[in-house]
């Protein structure tokens, strides 16, 4: 299950309750967390050399790289609509937990976060893959 950032909750009341505009990002970058991101984005980011965040639309428009919502058995779910290829882990060891959905290539807002369904352990010269479908933003 996918959890809303604080950011993006906040976003989401403005924009239903109070009438304020919530910007629309312009690309979504996933990013690898070797802990829990939380609502707050206090999670530990991957820090290796090589890594960086990862266009989701590779290049195309913003929905492109996403499924339509379609219904599933838990609610609301966009799936990637790509395959997503990370670089290949420069510095050593790293175990990789989580996933978050951001605005920005680098800092920025998160909007979504979830775990992996199995943590990944990778080594130098390991690449992340993430085959079509296989990260979902599911929302109840």
């Amino acid at each position: 299950m996918s959890a809303f950032s604080d950011y993006l909750e906040e976003g989401v009341l403005q924009h239903t309750l109070r009438g304020n505009s919530l910007p629309t990002p312009s690309t979504i970058y996933i990013a690898l967390f070797t802990s829990d991101p939380t609502d707050a984005d206090t999670g530990n980011e991957v820090s290796d050399s090589a890594y960086i965040r990862q266009d989701a639309a590779k290049g195309g428009s913003i929905d492109s790289g996403w499924t339509a919502p379609a219904t599933s058995g838990d609610g609301k779910m966009c799936s990637n609509a790509k395959l997503i290829q990370f670089p290949p882990v420069a510095d050593g060891s790293v175990t990789v937990t989580h996933y978050a959905l951001f605005d920005a290539q680098a800092g920025g807002n998160m909007l979504y976060h979830a775990p992996f369904s199995v943590s990944k352990t990778l080594e130098i010269n390991d690449v992340l893959s993430i085959d079509i479908g296989g990260m979902q933003v599911i929302l109840r």
